[in-house]
């Protein structure tokens, strides 16, 4: 899965039925009056926390990487009645790694005036 910082990654903190495919995590995403072909990653993760999906489109297509885990759980992010997170990519990767991104202590980066 190909990630660039300039990649926005909406997770969505409702559990969601993983038997949905391309059209019913699309609604989801519609319902949320997001663009479904931004490029954007949008996540979803099982009831149990056991399995994940991402959605995203790819030149031409939609594409659903899909993940499950053997043993443990994907980490729930904290919520404040909000129905999706914005995150970026290293919180992804580390929420993928089966780790909680709210617990990782990242160093505060220097960022242009521009920006």
């Amino acid at each position: 899965m190909f990630l660039s910082q300039s990649s926005k990654v909406y997770l969505f903190t409702t559990p969601t039925d993983m038997r949905k495919g391309f059209d019913g995590l699309s609604f989801l995403v519609s319902q949320q009056n997001l663009d479904l072909f931004s490029g954007d990653l949008f996540v979803f993760i099982s009831k149990r926390a056991d399995r994940i999906k991402i959605l995203t489109w790819d030149r031409g297509g939609l594409v659903i990487w899909y993940k499950r885990l053997e043993k443990g759980t994907f980490k729930r992010l904290k919520q404040d009645q909000e129905s999706k997170l914005l995150l970026d990519t290293g919180a992804l990767l580390l929420l993928l790694e089966g780790l909680d991104p709210n617990k990782v202590q990242r160093p505060k980066r220097w960022v242009p005036n521009s920006v």
